[in-house]
């Protein structure tokens, strides 16, 4: 390592262990460790300026490891520009605007936990500048060093004014995990999306059957219900005929038991008729 490369990493080193540190003792801590230090190391520490207490809180969130999400949404947001998918981009727009609130209230209560309370206006740049984390490498690269002197705001970020925000050296923007050929991305998004599309129709299918399977059953239910009243009607019916039979042959006997005794009176009519007859000829 050159005495250039050293004297930046020596430079950091203590400017990470400064901005640790409460706005209100960062002062007194920065001078005695100037103090301290080699002459040209001296002069580089005694020129770290204090951090406004939005950006310290910043740090705090950055030192306790929260902002590997706000990096990783960061890169997936770059990757759905590129494929101009405005369907992805808006879903993470949403993500982006859950974690950024989520992001912003946790590095408040750091802050808190170290008994400072930050102001509505502090707050408001917290949250600013974990959006301008997200919305740019570059600015990701600087709020992640955990070094801050100022808050940051998402845009055209100009590099001078990006190094000026941060205390000691500026490491280079995050690139993102190198991607497949663009080509091949839109392929293996359209196969998501195809897969995804088939996974739902066969969803839909699987519903459709099963209610077509709950009227089938329905339906089977009324057919075996109406067999079975047929069979017992068809017996009812087979007794009402059996009844029906020997009814008319009691009829039929009850008809020649008429016919013979309508035949007997007719027979004692007659008799009678010329019984008389006979009494009055005498």
């Amino acid at each position: 390592m050159d005495a250039v490369a050293e004297g930046d990493a020596g430079l950091d080193e203590i400017a990470s262990e400064l901005y640790a540190l409460t706005p209100a003792e960062f002062t007194a801590a920065r001078n005695e460790r100037a103090a301290a230090s080699p002459p040209a190391l001296a002069k580089r520490v005694k020129s770290l300026r204090k951090p406004s207490v939005a950006a310290w809180a910043v740090n705090l969130l950055a030192r306790d490891g929260q902002l590997a999400d706000a990096v990783e949404l960061s890169a997936a947001l770059r990757e759905a520009q590129d494929d101009l998918d405005a369907a992805e981009l808006s879903r993470l727009g949403a993500q982006r605007r859950q974690l950024v609130g989520a992001l912003a209230k946790q590095a408040v209560g750091l802050a808190s936990d170290a008994g400072v309370t930050l102001s509505a206006g502090a707050r408001d740049e917290v949250e600013k500048t974990i959006n301008a984390a997200v919305m740019d490498a570059a600015a990701a690269a600087a709020v992640l060093t955990a070094r801050l002197v100022t808050t940051l705001e998402a845009g055209d970020i100009d590099p001078a004014a990006l190094a000026d925000a941060v205390g000691g050296t500026l490491p280079g923007a995050i690139e993102p995990p190198p991607r497949d050929d663009l080509a091949e991305r839109r392929a293996r998004k359209a196969a998501e999306k195809a897969a995804r599309e088939a996974e739902r129709l066969a969803n839909e299918a699987e519903r459709e059957l099963a209610r077509i399977e709950a009227r089938r059953a329905k339906a089977q239910e009324r057919v075996d219900h109406v067999r079975e009243r047929i069979d017992d009607l068809r017996r009812d019916l087979a007794a009402l005929e059996a009844d029906a039979e020997a009814a008319g042959a009691k009829l039929d006997a009850a008809e020649r038991e008429h016919a013979e005794a309508a035949t007997r009176a007719r027979a004692a009519a007659q008799a009678s008729e010329r019984a008389a007859q006979a009494l009055e000829d005498r």
